[in-house]
């Protein structure tokens, strides 16, 4: 019966190859047939197959439907929103613009978090747990997983859904991916506007989990409320201390994985850490970054985490430094669109298109400073900008 079931498999597979020598996806491949070299594409016409097409893209909703769909917490009009935010196609820029735009008045009520820390401490199962301590205080939680993209092809992974499993599924908790892409600082390029529409959503906290690389994490800090930094005990980051960085931007340090053996590793990291934050200059908002042990396995600290958040904000709301922040956030983040704005204007200008090859090849051999090449390039696109302007 065995030797009849390998027998099946083996026919198949042959007919399968069979067929797929038949029909070539590669168009400018050709195949032997009575002597004649026929292309494949010649063989797809006779055989009343065409090959396939590029995928176009979903049709978009009116603006109106976006807006009300965010506003009535509708998942999958929320999903289908970030969508259309993370679009790189122009046609997409002004719908996306005036949903953003509407939704505007209702957003900025919910508390902002972002965390970091090194790859392998552990972010995604402290979230989870975090997460779950929050919606089951009946507090509904939006989670903006950044996933780090590939330098080769930009493509991510986009898998925290499946290392949350349990908060994925809660009907107060929603978990979004996204790709970093070529943006640094460990968010990616729409995160603020996802911020807002989650806010619109009815989301009343906010985590926004970052790539995870370590000291260049910190543009996350100009988008949050809190910055949690987490961190291992007995892997080397105890020298991180003694480092201006990314440890003095945190509000809080959270060591993690403090169970089992590991629970004395933790706690004598612990001291370390506190002795290495007192180098640093207090904070502007007159807080001091406490440093707490958790365990998600353990489920232990987590509670302690969340007074911790709850307590800055109450601390930061009567001195008014909340407030003092969220309009310097503002501001930060026009400064990144009009840089944003100016980049993209520029690589677009004809000018610049036809001359910036020759140009970089000039630079790779060493016939032309850089410097020069930018002289050149932004003479031509002042040139430009002031004949369309007359």
């Amino acid at each position: 019966m065995l030797g009849f079931r390998k027998i099946q498999i083996y026919t198949f597979a042959h007919n399968q190859m069979k067929d797929a020598q038949k029909i070539s996806p590669i168009s400018d491949q050709t195949v032997q047939q009575q002597g004649k070299r026929i292309s494949v594409r010649d063989k797809l016409e006779t055989s009343n197959l065409k090959p396939q097409t590029s995928v176009m893209p979903r049709p978009r909703h009116t603006a109106q439907t976006y807006i009300e769909g965010v506003l009535a917490q509708d998942r999958v009009i929320l999903s289908q929103t970030i969508t259309l935010i993370e679009s790189h196609l122009a046609q997409d820029e002004a719908l996306a613009q005036e949903v953003l735009t509407a939704l505007l008045p209702h957003a900025g009520k919910a508390t902002r978090v972002g965390i970091t820390g090194v790859p392998g401490v552990g972010k995604s199962s402290f979230i989870e747990t975090f997460g779950l301590h929050i919606v089951e205080a009946g507090k509904a939680v939006a989670v903006l997983a950044i996933d780090p993209s590939s330098q080769r092809n930009r493509g991510s992974i986009l898998g925290d859904k499946t290392r949350m499993e349990q908060l994925a599924t809660h009907p107060l908790a929603y978990i979004r991916p996204s790709p970093s892409q070529s943006t640094l600082g460990g968010v990616a390029r729409r995160t603020r506007e996802t911020m807002l529409v989650c806010e619109a959503g009815g989301f009343e906290v906010i985590l926004v989990e970052t790539v995870g690389v370590g000291q260049s994490e910190t543009l996350v800090r100009s988008m949050v409320d809190f910055f949690l930094l987490l961190m291992l005990a007995g892997a080397g980051d105890e020298l991180q201390g003694i480092k201006r960085g990314i440890m003095e931007m945190a509000d809080a340090l959270v060591i993690t994985k403090a169970d089992g053996d590991n629970k004395v590793f933790a706690k004598n990291a612990s001291r370390e850490y506190q002795n290495a934050l007192h180098l640093f200059p207090p904070h502007q908002n007159g807080w001091h970054t406490p440093v707490l042990l958790t365990s998600a396995l353990a489920c232990e600290g987590i509670a302690e985490v969340w007074q911790t958040i709850q307590a800055y904000i109450t601390h930061t709301k009567n001195n008014l430094f909340f407030d003092k922040q969220r309009s310097e956030q503002q501001l930060a983040w026009l400064q990144e669109s009009i840089q944003y704005t100016l980049e993209k204007a520029f690589y677009q200008n004809p000018d610049i298109q036809t001359h910036l090859p020759a140009l970089r090849e000039a630079v790779a051999e060493q016939t032309l400073l850089p410097t020069q090449a930018v002289k050149k390039l932004f003479l031509m696109w002042e040139k430009n900008l002031g004949t369309s302007g007359k």
